[in-house]
């Protein structure tokens, strides 16, 4: 059927049409119960909307090829079973009670449905978003951006946002940063990925993450063919016998805040891991995911800054702004440059360039560094108010790690265990928690464990919510 806009019924309804051509091509005996059964379905699944007018039946049989009494029984068939509508002189229609099944997405977000508190770790306040400022940023942008910047980016990133972005990591973050070097990722996610690809490239088939430590990184270099050997932490960050022992040549580490211990590496710690990084012509990959947030003294300065020619970084305004924005860098060795670069193009052809430009306004004009404050100061409250909260309803909690970033460790007495009672208790109460237990690899004997121990996430959390949660997790748990 070939609708002109000068027929608006015809054209209004065409695209349900499709589905009615095999019908019209079944054998002779069968082609009308086909024809019945196919316009039926087009209602049924929304192609054909209720209120919507069908052609006449002359004009259907004649686009059809079949006769116009076969059009016209099926007409009248589906009239009466509902499906149609029609009157003398108006025409056929489709019946407004009929209401498409049609199927509904699902939303994996991870989200924690219907819990009375969460404090599971890894989100930030997205109430925080500077929504005016970037609204304005983003006006400002669609009128100065030129023509040719809507083109296919650079995979690296726009060259403006990657100056930006040198400036901004070497002076908050003590980065030694060449924008050659840095490339615009869609998170620290695709960082992992981009750098997993790279090593499995030059035949590296192990690296090194921390134990505990992130449960992501273990998936996210699977992907790229390479598996993870846990290594473990003592009280100055990774613990280097072990990992001179593993024969591994790269390792990831999160050492301005680790994930989840809250420990910072020491200086010494720091200083041996590089050694041992020259040592074995390796390379440590550095995830910097909350390194701005510290509320005692000024954060912590990146390990890249150390030695930029044996230490990938990476890190994302996930934590700052709002992780659905998917932004963020990676910063590689000069020798790792090339192979990033093209990995990335074949990947994806490049973030997309809007955003970047946006992100760049925002970095130029000041905006980030004001939205920085603000986070420092609405997270540190937040700390401070669930460290009075645990000591107030779990007396003798020890919490530990640095006064940083957006998560705490609470070890609660064992008067509250053992673990797994109390994970039941807690859950059934409505309360979302995550044991340390869930960020290690080997964990013989966690499940019943007397002593329990949290990782508690509060940046998304109000003061006034965060008393009322732990409230009911002690409720929950000597209930």
């Amino acid at each position: 059927m070939r609708p002109s806009q000068s027929d608006p019924v015809r054209g209004t309804a065409s695209a349900a049409w499709e589905l009615l051509l095999p019908a019209a091509s079944a054998p002779a005996r069968t082609r009308g119960r086909a024809l019945q059964a196919a316009l039926r379905e087009a209602v049924r699944s929304g192609r054909l909307a209720p209120g919507t007018r069908l052609p006449s039946s002359r004009d259907l049989a004649a686009d059809l090829g079949v006769s116009r009494g076969l059009v016209t029984e099926a007409y009248e068939q589906l009239t009466a079973e509902g499906y149609l509508r029609s009157g003398r002189g108006a025409g056929t229609w489709v019946g407004a009670a009929v209401r498409a099944a049609r199927p509904r997405a699902r939303d994996l977000a991870p989200r924690a449905p219907g819990a009375r508190a969460d404090f599971v770790p890894g989100t930030p306040d997205l109430s925080l978003f500077p929504r005016s400022a970037w609204a304005a940023a983003q006006r400002a942008v669609l009128a100065d951006l030129p023509h040719q910047e809507l083109g296919y980016p650079d995979p690296r990133g726009l060259p403006g946002l990657r100056t930006a972005l040198a400036g901004l990591l070497a002076r908050r973050r003590g980065v030694v940063a060449d924008p050659e070097r840095i490339v615009i990722v869609s998170g620290v996610a695709q960082a992992t990925t981009l750098l997993g690809f790279a090593l499995h490239a030059r035949g590296v088939r192990a690296v090194g993450v921390e134990d505990p430590g992130s449960p992501q990184h273990d998936a996210l270099y699977a992907a790229a063919g390479v598996t993870t050997v846990p290594l473990p932490l003592d009280g100055e960050g990774i613990a280097l016998r072990p990992l001179r022992e593993s024969g591994v040549r790269a390792v990831v580490t999160t050492p301005a805040h680790q994930f989840p211990t809250g420990i910072a590496y020491s200086a010494r710690r720091r200083a041996e891991l590089l050694d041992w990084a020259r040592s074995v012509d390796g390379i440590v990959l550095e995830d910097d995911y909350d390194g701005d947030f510290r509320y005692d003294r000024a954060p912590v300065g990146a390990l890249q800054g150390l030695d930029p020619g044996h230490v990938a970084y990476t890190g994302s305004v996930s934590k700052s702004l709002a992780p659905g924005l998917r932004l963020g860098w990676l910063l590689v060795p000069e020798s790792w440059a090339a192979e990033i670069v093209e990995r990335k193009r074949t990947m994806d052809l490049g973030h997309p360039a809007l955003d970047q430009a946006l992100f760049a306004r925002f970095v130029e004009r000041g905006d980030y560094d004001r939205q920085l404050r603000r986070c420092q100061r609405a997270y540190r409250e937040r700390r401070d108010a669930l460290v009075a909260a645990l000591a107030e309803h779990f007396p003798g909690a020890e919490v530990s790690g640095i006064a940083a970033g957006l998560h705490v460790i609470a070890t609660l007495p064992e008067r509250f265990g053992p673990e797994d009672g109390f994970l039941a208790r807690v859950a059934a109460a409505g309360v979302a928690v995550r044991p340390l237990s869930s960020c290690t690899h080997s964990r013989p004997g966690d499940a019943g464990a007397k002593e329990v121990r949290l990782v508690l996430g509060y940046a998304h959390i109000s003061p006034a919510r965060i008393a009322e949660g732990v409230r009911l997790m002690a409720e929950a748990a000597t209930g």
